[in-house]
């Protein structure tokens, strides 16, 4: 995956995100539409006052954006240089070791703060009995409430797993088919960052784990109390305390050998998992030498909803979203003004009563967040449809109904109780999903992220493979290339092989 789209609302960004890939202009936004009636064009000049900056649907662009920020992309690259560096002075400056070099990622580790300077524990590594010592502090009902998420997501993962099986079927002459299995090792990646994610933990390990993987590599860097009691009820194998590029690339190329900071790390076969600017830098790096999940842009939630909906729930919901990161979008298609204008009334209210940091983060991603007053409900699809939001939140009337006509998106909440917070913590489903307009082309992590398809074939009736093998003849010349054509001769039973028939007299 090497674009995503990202919405655009003009061309000018807000000058306290200039570095931003989504921004807004409220003077071209007041002055887009000389066809707008003069109520929306009030709205819009009182659009410094709202959360969500109503504009309408020919405003909303689509642009082409690359999710790997150029300069986290050569801090990356500088990063995993020196990880991959010999410490000695000697040779030519390539770890002699293979894969990471050990001193070198503690070193780096601590210089960015994943390992605290002072730690005197000098270890990559936490080990599986600091995790479980973890578990064992929680309170019993934070100790249930971890048990209960990690049952849903293993029921839901098991189940995908049971739904794709290997297969046979007759072809002429002989038989062919899939096999399903899991790649070795995989490499799951928790964010450590403004908030721990425990669930996320979760999410990856226990969904690589239902696939099948022998080894499973969790990383996160200064991981909190809560996200080791994580790792240990999900089963990860290893864990690495470190995170950002330095994450990636031990995951991507492992630790060759055991030594003095930790166990030697597998090359993993593939890399899941939510994370920052550097996380996705070092995954499009990374990529092509071991598979990835997606790279990942900006959190966002769509909400389309009616005048049948709970202003005070969906403006709820558009907060959990925006507290998420500055750069978190929540995005609001209705066909009512009143709805509109209440949700928006709810958002003030409830983010007056946010404790900070939570207050200040969803305030600054409002600055990057919309409104769009439809004609109808399949206008707020169509819209809905062109964004491919990852989280989309139906509440209307028939919410089923209107869900099933929606084509694009990561994953799908239908109905005011289904709150896509659910979905974050648990209710089975898969909360690493697609962002930034990827929706249009694939789906959330899943088991299948882990498992090859491959595919056989045999012959056991020469006689009856002739029509194929005639038709690999006729096809293989047609394409010019002769050396195919005469290996399919070679099985043959009625035409002699060119490479007999010119064969060079000895």
């Amino acid at each position: 995956m090497k674009y995503c789209l990202f919405l655009f609302i003009q061309s000018i960004l807000l000058s306290n995100f200039a570095t931003s890939s989504l921004g807004f202009s409220l003077q071209q936004l007041e002055s887009s539409s000389s066809s707008s009636s003069s109520s929306q064009q009030n709205n819009y000049k009182m659009a410094a006052e709202k959360y969500l900056t109503p504009i309408t649907a020919d405003q909303v662009k689509l642009e082409i954006k690359d999710p790997v920020d150029p300069t986290a992309l050569i801090q990356a690259k500088a990063i995993v240089k020196e990880l991959t560096s010999d410490d000695s002075g000697d040779g030519d400056g390539k770890y002699a070791g293979g894969g990471i070099n050990p001193s070198a990622l503690m070193m780096v580790a601590k210089k960015l703060g994943d390992i605290p300077k002072e730690d005197s524990y000098n270890s990559y590594i936490v080990t599986k009995g600091e995790c479980k010592a973890a578990f064992e502090k929680l309170n019993e009902t934070e100790r249930k409430s971890l048990e209960n998420i990690y049952a849903r997501v293993k029921t839901f993962a098991d189940a995908q797993r049971k739904s794709v099986t290997d297969m046979e079927i007759d072809i002429p002459g002989g038989k062919a088919g899939h096999t399903v299995s899991p790649c070795s090792a995989a490499g799951c990646y928790a964010p450590g960052g403004r908030y721990p994610l425990p669930s996320s933990v979760i999410m990856t390990a226990v969904t690589a784990k239902a696939a099948g993987c022998s080894t499973v590599v969790l990383a996160s860097p200064h991981p909190a109390p809560i996200t080791l009691a994580a790792a240990y009820i999900a089963g990860a194998d290893l864990f690495l305390r470190v995170g950002g590029a330095q994450a990636i690339a031990t995951m991507a190329y492992g630790i060759e050998k055991d030594n003095d900071q930790g166990p030697a790390i597998p090359r993993c076969d593939t890399i899941v998992g939510p994370g920052n600017k550097w996380v996705t830098a070092a995954k499009s790096i990374v990529q092509g030498y071991c598979g990835i999940d997606m790279l990942a842009g900006p959190s966002e939630v769509l909400v389309i909803c009616d005048d049948t909906a709970n202003a005070e729930v969906v403006a709820a919901d558009l907060i959990a979203q925006a507290e998420h990161d500055v750069v978190a979008r929540a995005i609001l298609l209705t066909d009512s003004q009143t709805t509109l204008e209440a949700i928006e009334v709810a958002v003030g209210d409830q983010l007056a009563c946010l404790p900070e940091p939570n207050k200040s983060t969803a305030t600054e991603a409002f600055k990057l967040s919309f409104a769009v007053l439809c004609k109808d409900i399949p206008e707020c699809i169509t819209i809905s449809d062109d964004i491919a939001p990852e989280h989309l939140e139906i509440q209307t009337r028939d919410a089923m109904e209107v869900g099933k006509k929606c084509s694009n998106y990561g994953g799908l909440f239908v109905g005011e109780h289904a709150a896509e917070v659910l979905g974050d913590y648990g209710a089975g489903p898969n909360h690493t999903l697609p962002t930034g307009g990827t929706g249009r082309y694939t789906g959330g992590l899943s088991v299948f992220n882990f498992l090859r398809i491959r595919t056989w074939m045999r012959i056991d009736d020469q006689k009856a493979s002739q029509e194929m093998v005639d038709d690999s003849i006729i096809m293989a010349r047609l394409e010019g290339l002769e050396g195919h054509a005469r290996a399919a001769e070679a099985r043959s039973t009625t035409v002699e092989p060119a490479y007999k028939k010119n064969a060079p007299s000895k």
